[in-house]
This record gives C-alpha cells, sequence and structure tokens, in this order.
C-alpha cells in the first residue's frame, strides 16, 4: 500500500504548486467603508437623496461591507467609499460577491446593477457571481455607492473588493481557478471510470459510490470556481449545478464510509445519508418548481451539515484502534475534508473573516483515499488496475495542458495593436457597446469617423511592406496626438482606422476630420534617410442621433461616407448626411 500513497500524495503536489507558486497581480483594494440601513428616499427626480449626502449623519465606518451590526430585519443597505487614485490601463471593479443584488452609482450616476429591482426596491436573487466592472478614466477620487437588496441571511458585500486592470483581473482569476480546475478535472475522470468498473465489475456499491461521490465533488468544485464564469456567463445555472453537488457529497460520503464500516458506525452513518438524500430530493424539487431560491436552500443545509458531519466523524472513529490501516487512511482523510467542509461553512456566513478555504483539496484527499483502499482490495487485479492509472495519468496531463494553453492566452491577451500600438478591433468591438449603451441611456451624441489611407497599396508594391509598416506607424503617431483624450482611436486593419468620439457632434466631427486631413497631407515621413512622396487620407462621418436612430449602426454609415469620399476623388471627408442611400459600402481600400 505505500508505492500507492506514494504516487498519489505526489500528484497531489503536482497539482497543488501551480497554485502555491502563482503571485497575486498588483490591485488596490477598497478602504474606508461606510454603510447605513434602510432604502434612500427619492427626490423628485427620482434620484436617490443619499446620493448627495456628503455628510457623516447616518453613515458608519466599517472594515468591509459585508452585514453590518443591528440589521434587526432590514433587506437594504446602502453603503460608500472613495475609489482610489492612480494609473491602471484598463480600470475595472473587481466585486467577489453580493448578497445578493446591487446598484453601483459613481459620482451619483448609475454605474452597474446586478439583478432587478422592482418599484419596492426589491428583487429575486440572481446568483452569486463575481463582478468585473468598468470605471471611467477619470474615477480617481470620486464617491462609490452602492445600493443592496437582501432577504437572505447574509446582505452587503462578500468576499474582496479592489480596483485592477481587466487583463490583471482575468490573470488572478485563471491563477486562482488553475488548482480547482484541475481537481475538477481529476474527480471527473474518476467518476467516470469508477461508474464504468461498477457496471462491468463487481464491487458495484463501492465503486458506485466512489462515482457519486467524485461526481458530486466535480461538479461542486468546477461550479464554485470564478473561471466557469468566463466559460458561461450564467450564475444562476452554476449556482444550482454548486447546490446539486454540495448537497449530494454527504449521500456519496455516507455510502463510502457505510461499505467500509461495520455495526453501529455503519448503521449511524447510513442513517446520515438517506436524510441528506431526502434534504437532496425536497430542495432540488422546491427549487426547480420556483416556491424556494436556490439562496434560500443552503442555510437550512448548512445547519444540516454542521450536525451531521461531525457525528459521521465522530462514529466512523469510535474504534479508531481496531481499525485496520487501509480503513485508518480513509477515517483520517474524511476529518481533514470535515474540516475544510466546516471551516468554509464558518466563512460563508461570517463566523470568521474571509478567506479561501481549499475544500477542493480536501475533496481530492478523500477521493485519493478512497482510490487507493479500492487499488489495495483489488491487487489481484493488477493489470487491469495499471491500464487504469495510466489513462487517468494521461487524461489529467492533457487536461493540465490544456489549462496550461487557457492560461497562456489569457495572460498573453491585449488590446493593442503590436504595429501601431493603437487599440485594435477586439477592442473597438468592445467600446462600442459600451459607448453605444451610454449614449442610448444618457442621450448624448455620438460620432464615428472612419479614415483610410489613399493608394496606399501602391506604397506597398513600389516601397515595400517595411515602408508601409512605417507609413503607418507615422500616421498612428499623428492620430494619438490629433484626437483629444476622451477620443479613442483604433486600427481595425491594414490602412483602415477608425476614430470614436464620445458627446462630439457631427460639426465637431466633421472640423476634426477636415483638420487632420490638412494635417495627413503635411506629414513627412522618412525611410533610411530618404523622404517618402506625400500621403492622402479619406474620412467617413456619421454621428447618433443625427443619422441613425440606434448609436451601434454608425460603424455602417461611416464606411458607407468613406466610400464616398473615396468615389468623390480621395483626400477629403464625407459625412453621412451627403450620402444617398443607395451608395454601396465599401469594398476596396486605396
Amino acid at each position: 500500500m505505500r508505492p500507492s500513497l506514494a504516487l498519489l500524495l505526489s500528484l497531489l503536489c503536482l497539482l497543488v504548486a501551480p497554485g502555491v507558486t502563482a503571485s497575486p497581480p498588483p490591485s488596490e483594494s477598497l478602504t474606508g467603508w461606510e454603510w447605513r440601513w434602510g432604502d434612500a428616499p427619492l427626490d423628485a427626480t427620482g434620484t436617490p437623496t443619499w446620493l448627495n449626502d456628503n455628510s457623516s449623519d447616518g453613515w458608519h465606518p466599517i472594515a468591509f461591507p459585508s452585514n453590518p451590526p443591528g440589521r434587526q430585519g432590514y433587506e437594504h443597505l446602502w453603503i460608500r467609499t472613495l475609489l482610489p487614485e492612480g494609473e491602471w490601463r484598463d480600470p475595472v471593479l473587481y466585486i467577489y460577491s453580493i448578497d445578493l443584488i446591487a446598484q453601483f452609482y459613481l459620482d451619483g450616476e448609475l454605474l452597474y446593477q446586478y439583478g432587478e429591482f422592482d418599484e419596492q426596491g426589491r428583487g429575486s436573487f440572481s446568483g452569486w457571481p463575481w463582478h468585473m466592472i468598468e470605471l471611467p478614466d477619470d474615477f480617481g477620487g470620486k464617491t462609490l455607492h452602492i445600493r443592496v437588496f437582501s432577504d437572505y441571511t447574509d446582505i452587503g458585500l462578500w468576499g474582496e473588493a479592489m480596483v485592477l486592470d481587466r487583463l490583471d483581473l482575468l490573470a488572478l482569476i485563471m491563477k486562482r481557478s488553475w488548482t480547482d480546475v484541475v481537481i475538477s478535472a481529476f474527480s471527473l475522470l474518476l467518476a467516470l471510470l469508477a461508474g464504468g468498473f461498477a457496471l462491468i465489475g463487481a464491487q458495484r456499491q463501492s465503486l458506485g459510490a466512489v462515482a457519486l461521490f467524485s461526481l458530486a465533488a466535480s461538479s461542486m468544485i468546477f461550479a464554485e470556481t470564478q473561471a466557469s464564469q468566463l466559460l458561461i456567463n450564467r450564475p444562476l445555472l452554476w449556482d444550482g449545478l454548486a447546490a446539486g453537488g454540495y448537497f449530494t457529497l454527504p449521500v456519496g460520503m455516507g455510502l463510502l464510509l457505510a461499505h467500509w464500516l461495520t455495526g453501529t458506525p455503519r448503521r449511524v452513518i447510513q442513517a446520515v445519508w438517506r436524510l441528506h438524500l431526502v434534504y437532496l430530493i425536497a430542495a432540488t424539487g422546491l427549487s426547480q418548481s420556483g416556491m424556494v431560491s436556490i439562496a434560500s436552500t443552503f442555510p437550512p443545509f448548512d445547519l444540516l451539515l454542521a450536525v451531521t458531519l461531525p457525528t459521521m466523524l465522530s462514529v466512523s472513529a469510535m474504534d479508531y484502534r481496531r481499525l485496520d490501516a487501509k480503513q485508518r487512511w480513509i477515517i483520517v482523510s474524511f476529518a481533514i475534508m470535515a474540516v475544510l467542509l466546516l471551516a468554509d461553512m464558518a466563512v460563508a456566513h461570517g463566523l470568521v473573516s474571509w478567506r479561501k478555504v481549499p475544500v477542493s483539496l480536501g475533496l481530492l484527499i478523500f477521493s485519493l483515499a478512497i482510490v487507493g483502499v479500492s487499488l489495495w482490495h483489488y491487487r489481484h487485479t493488477q493489470h487491469q488496475l495499471t491500464r487504469l492509472n495510466q489513462h487517468l495519468e494521461e487524461q489529467v496531463r492533457e487536461r493540465t495542458t490544456q489549462l496550461d494553453s487557457l492560461v497562456s492566452k489569457l495572460e498573453g491577451f491585449s488590446y493593442e495593436d503590436s504595429l501601431t500600438g493603437l487599440k485594435n478591433r477586439r477592442y473597438f468591438n468592445e467600446l462600442m457597446q459600451h459607448e453605444t449603451t451610454r449614449a442610448n441611456r444618457e442621450g448624448t451624441p455620438l460620432s464615428l469617423i472612419m479614415m483610410d489611407l489613399d493608394h496606399f497599396k501602391r506604397i506597398n508594391d513600389r516601397y515595400g511592406h517595411a515602408v508601409g509598416d512605417t507609413v503607418l506607424v507615422s500616421v498612428a503617431r499623428l492620430l494619438r496626438e490629433h484626437f483629444r483624450n476622451a477620443d479613442v482611436v483604433c486600427r481595425l486593419g491594414g490602412e483602415e482606422f477608425v476614430a470614436l468620439l464620445p458627446g462630439a457632434t457631427t460639426e465637431r466631427a466633421e472640423m476634426r476630420a477636415q483638420e487632420l486631413i490638412k494635417r495627413v497631407r503635411k506629414l513627412e515621413i522618412q525611410y533610411a534617410g530618404t523622404v517618402l512622396p506625400p500621403i492622402t487620407l479619406s474620412c467617413g462621418v456619421a454621428t447618433y442621433p443625427c443619422h441613425a436612430h440606434e448609436p451601434i449602426a454608425l460603424l455602417g454609415l461611416a464606411d458607407k461616407a468613406l466610400y464616398q469620399a473615396k468615389h468623390q476623388g480621395r483626400d477629403r471627408s464625407t459625412t453621412w448626411n451627403t450620402v444617398t442611400l443607395d451608395s454601396p459600402p465599401s469594398t476596396t481600400a486605396g
């Protein structure tokens, strides 16, 4: 049995190592929180009056805005803090979780909302995801107000709240999720293998219990990883899957322990897992029927588990001295898992300060203990088990390689065009969605300028692509100088650029385009000491709401205007209101 134990412990160390050595990216945790119970009254315009309340009357300091004292039935909580000043490339506000729904206001304006609020300011449970909230460039030093509603046992933010760059947050999520995702994949593979052997071999009860426990552990671990939200952004789906796995764990534990124990301990554990099976069926049925929310099924289960888990542990250890080595191994691993589950439960209910409890490692240790004992019992089929182990290691390596690739892609992910240093098309697409939503919501103008270098193909054909790249870099530098800080210039591809001008009217956009065309004519570009011939630029302008009912249509309208500028002789700017509706879209650059 010792070689098997050494192999399993070595595998455990390999799985844990990436999570232990990873260092968190730079971030700014929010401090200086204040809170007050109740909901803010509305002024004549329907704006919560507490947004304009700069006094300290009624506000109380708190280290972290979770479950302030004296709740006494309150379902609404307001919290506020000053956002830190600093330099970020793409700043976002990261919230680990919210109990239960919330509205975020920055400097009195609605910034973000999670969940739906009715006229009374109430709402239903929408899940427990993590939140990545985009911040404007000038957020530093402004007041962040958060309106929270919760009819759950907890209220407020949960876990952590910080400001950091978007890419740093994605890297942080993947580093934190690495170990859990690998363990989840391992547990899922173990469940499939154990279930397959249970169908075709002997000892169906024990192998079936291994399959059930491993499947429940895999579902719960992966559903609770933050990386799952990057895969599918459906919080209620993941919370339902996590609840199903969590509620099934004691059933799988009981079946496993009952197989290895005898006498009174076995009878007690059988009664316990059957009680949890009843709760699993009842909670699943009630939540699926809509009679209760998924969130409301957790506190009763935690209370039940807080009683049954120590009961299972104590009765399992009643005859510890008389147990053989394999049974002691199971009891010790079960004790480690039980302690971690109880610690995680204490954190979840605020009994201890927030910290990340490695529950997945406890589940893995218990799974590995059961596997080790099963391998010991099946030593007469060593050849079959050896092939199983090889296949298992192969699958773990394959999934580890896939996760390595995913982490590398996320860490190397960039919104910047590598040649010009401008933002790229991916960034533009996301920014366009954000700005069109804001323009729709606030009713402010939004202008878009499509730009294309004239006869750029001739430059590449005559002088080569190296000279063409030099031209693109020089033009990109001019574009950065020409447009104001609030404007965003992106390279869409080739010699095509786009500028997004939030708040700019048609007249302002036309003026900027005309000035740019003049500056491009005068632009002197040198390559290898030789001055290149002058270049020209054509532009197409479109503005919301002057030219489009929806700001998302601006790109197509500006492209048609650009085509018209090319058709009229290039080196000019054309605005959409001068283009006929039947003008064909641009199909040829140059």
